[in-house]
């Protein structure tokens, strides 16, 4: 193969995701030379296609709105949530630099943000508040991108209306009250005309929001710094000098370069949840590996991971979960069969999720990650791991289910495709759908008895204030629980799938990749997924996968800059508990 002169920097960035470029972006600041590589042929990794939240305790955003709280209250919810997982060192570099680098973004870069003020915590365990420690993009307008527009990663088409996103809260909450609002109505219709015309102009949605805002507003502040960024630009291997990393050989559009990075190298390549092999080894219930559906790009397949790991880096798979779990249903289409992942309508009233039998298995409305980790605690060692979501007529044309979209988009391209299940009755519903039909009969009889008081005696679907948050705030006396009782019935297939993996390379708290022995690998960093989670494989709240990814970016730029602050590692994760109790 033929190989090229050898390209010079200070930091070379291996992926596009938020961790990535946050680290890009800060190195530059700094005045470093900065590469980003990209094995894809756009920018933007899992973080493009997320809700593009992050969790920030204490995050300048709420201080300003009068949100203020003690740094004990959110250390107290991390302890309570992550029990042997918490790691003193990176819950104190989280909660005391996470505000810092919302500060810094806001001040030197296109970065700005919005706050996340009445998002509540998963849980309500200690230390768990009702908002107050999300932050998200600001919606951002693609043409200020420049020719960048056309190598940023598009939204996941399935969580689109034909590649319109539609952002959280008051923009979600319009189409679904379209139909029953005036004011709703006309903010859909200027919605979708924009959306229209900027198709025909540009190609695509201009006004982009969630993840994809985030990664447009972290390209348009690398190239503003004259970061070095290049796509289809694959790394085939680290370079060393004795102990210290000092570069990386990397094939650029076909043509193999040796990259030359005096301070250091980023690993953040997005984990590995399309890795079938490292699947096998570290999913429990999937030893084939393939009994596995992530909704991450495709190309995730472990790379940094195996980079890292070919240098002495230590893979930490001692996680409570190695993966942070999500159901998903299967979207068949032309390329293959696409991952739509549940996240939202679950908690609105009038759906179920049932097994096989047409048992209830767990609260629908609590988040992704409880709800798969419920299903395999439930489901038999041997058997399918998979469950089925239950609505009515009237809620599909409500809330839609899942990719099947509500009024008035119709239900039949769906049904003909095989994707939603359709019954005149619940036991045809449950003949279609291999139910056991009395099963599910039972439950739902049992289910609409206090569904229609708001109670839920065998879940408590709708008792917390995330499960109410996710509902429908129009509708009472629960915004979570309504009869499912007027026919024709619809069904959705969920399987156990993922959103991005926690497991990943042992890192400290500046982002320093581990070896064995707790030590520090001189210039290799990871961020991402790329690093362990230091959540532990628990999933305290929304956000704790882009919060932490940003922060350790930033440090990450800051500690190859030579301006970070944080103390050396001094021992074990249960030592640092120890000290902070």
């Amino acid at each position: 193969m033929k190989r090229e002169p050898i390209l010079e920097c200070d930091v070379l960035v291996l992926g596009s995701g938020a961790g990535g470029l946050s680290a890009a972006v800060t190195g530059a600041a700094k005045g470093l030379r900065v590469m980003v590589a990209e094995k894809e042929g756009v920018f933007g990794g899992t973080t493009a296609w997320s809700g593009g939240w992050m969790w920030i305790p204490r995050n300048p955003l709420a201080t300003r709105a009068g949100i203020r709280e003690d740094i004990e209250v959110p250390r107290t919810y991390l302890k309570s949530e992550l029990g042997a997982q918490f790691d003193a060192d990176k819950a104190n570099a989280l909660l005391e630099r996470g505000p810092e680098m919302i500060e810094f973004f806001e001040r030197n870069t296109a970065m700005r943000f919005i706050d996340g003020n009445r998002i509540p915590d998963f849980h309500t365990t200690p230390g768990a508040a009702t908002g107050g420690r999300s932050v998200c993009a600001m919606p951002f307008d693609g043409k200020e991108l420049g020719p960048l527009i056309d190598k940023l990663r598009e939204p996941l088409s399935v969580m689109t209306i034909k590649g319109m996103a539609l952002a959280s809260g008051q923009d979600l909450a319009h189409f679904y009250r379209a139909t029953r609002s005036v004011k709703s109505a006309l903010y859909v219709t200027r919605r979708l005309a924009a959306f229209a015309w900027q198709k025909l102009r540009h190609g695509r949605s201009m006004h982009l929001v969630n993840g994809n805002a985030l990664v447009a507003r972290l390209l348009k502040s690398a190239a503003d710094r004259n970061v070095d960024l290049r796509t289809r630009a694959k790394a085939i291997c680290l370079l060393r000098d004795d102990a210290r990393v000092t570069g990386a050989r990397v094939e650029i559009e076909g043509v193999v370069h040796e990259v030359r990075a005096s301070r250091g190298v980023v690993l953040a390549c997005g984990g590995f949840p399309h890795d079938v092999a490292r699947r096998a080894s570290t999913f429990a219930y999937t030893p084939s590996g393939k009994e596995h559906w992530s909704a991450a790009p495709r190309s995730n397949t472990g790379d940094g991971i195996r980079l890292g790991e070919s240098i002495g880096g230590h893979f930490n798979d001692s996680l409570d979960a190695p993966a942070a779990w999500a159901p998903v249903s299967l979207v068949p289409g032309r390329g293959g069969d696409v991952a739509f992942a549940h996240l939202i309508e679950r908690a609105k009233p009038g759906v179920i999720a049932v097994t096989h039998a047409g048992q209830r298995f767990v609260n629908e409305a609590s988040s992704y990650h409880d709800f798969i980790s419920a299903l395999l605690g439930t489901t038999p060692r041997g058997e399918e791991v998979c469950a089925w979501l239950i609505c009515d007529h009237r809620f599909q044309r409500r809330y839609g289910l899942g990719f099947s979209k509500p009024f008035p988009f119709p239900v039949s391209s769906y049904v003909n495709s095989g994707y939603l299940k359709r019954g005149a009755t619940l036991a045809e519903l449950a003949r279609v759908c291999g139910i056991d039909a009395q099963g599910l009969e039972n439950t739902i009889s049992a289910y609409n008895t206090y569904a229609k008081d708001g109670f839920d005696p065998q879940f408590h679907k709708g008792s917390t204030p995330y499960n109410r948050v996710q509902g429908d705030e129009t509708h009472g006396p629960n915004p979570c629980l309504a009869p499912i009782q007027s026919g024709p019935f619809y069904a959705v297939k969920l399987l156990p799938g993922s959103l991005g993996t926690f497991a990943g390379l042992a890192t400290d708290a500046n982002a320093r990749v581990l070896d064995r022995n707790d030590h520090a690998i001189p210039g290799l960093y990871a961020v991402g997924n790329d690093s362990a989670s230091m959540m532990g494989g628990c999933y305290p709240s929304g956000g704790i996968t882009l919060g932490p990814a940003m922060t350790f970016g930033y440090l990450a730029g800051l500690s190859l800059a030579g301006t970070a602050h944080l103390p050396m590692r001094t021992g074990s994760s249960s030592s640092h508990q120890g000290s902070m109790q």
